[in-house]
């Protein structure tokens, strides 16, 4: 579950937001990308320009997020750990 709502006037960012996803084993996450890629389109159109900053309000670390609309893709923009390196092998079929 996301919540978002227009930031103050003055702040360096749009739009402030947290997601919570309890049933998913996730109680609060610091910056969710996926999250943004449906904030961002909504935000944009009711500011009426393509870019939005957020500040996904996560206490004490939380993240800040550049989105950008690029036709029917979100382009985000920020700062960013690597939490998790893999490979997928798909095994062609017989």
């Amino acid at each position: 579950m996301g919540i978002a709502a227009l930031a103050d006037a003055g702040k360096p960012y749009d739009v402030v937001d947290r997601f919570f996803a309890p049933g998913s084993g996730i109680p609060e996450d610091p910056a969710t990308g996926s999250l943004h890629c449906i904030l961002a389109p909504l935000f944009a159109e009711k500011l009426g320009r393509p870019r939005v900053t957020f500040l996904q309000a996560y206490p004490g670390r939380g993240g800040d997020l550049d989105c950008e609309l690029k036709g029917d893709r979100v382009l985000l923009r920020g700062q960013a750990v690597t939490m998790l390196d893999g490979t997928l092998r798909i095994a062609p079929h017989p």
